[in-house]
């Protein structure tokens, strides 16, 4: 009687120490969410630089056309000679 006694004890206190175990298992996985999201958030805003940089070449290619312009409009103007 007294072996099958503590064999049920020790049995529910190992279960009930298993069952505390959980909380490594979980901050592992959040710490592998919380790694995810960072991947995430790290793409988004390497999209957002690249978009960036897209817009200042777009940017940058009006310019040279406009001071293209503006040099071509304020160039003097070569008379047309008739014979």
């Amino acid at each position: 009687m007294r072996k099958t006694l503590a064999v049920s004890l020790m049995l529910a206190a190992a279960l009930g120490l298993a069952a505390c175990d959980k909380k490594s298992e979980d901050k592992a996985q959040d710490a592998n969410q919380h790694a995810e999201q960072a991947q995430e958030k790290m793409s988004e805003a390497q999209n957002k630089v690249n978009d960036a940089a897209k817009e200042n070449a777009e940017a940058a290619k009006a310019k040279a056309e406009s001071d293209a312009a503006a040099a071509k409009e304020s160039a003097p103007a070569t008379p047309a000679t008739g014979s």
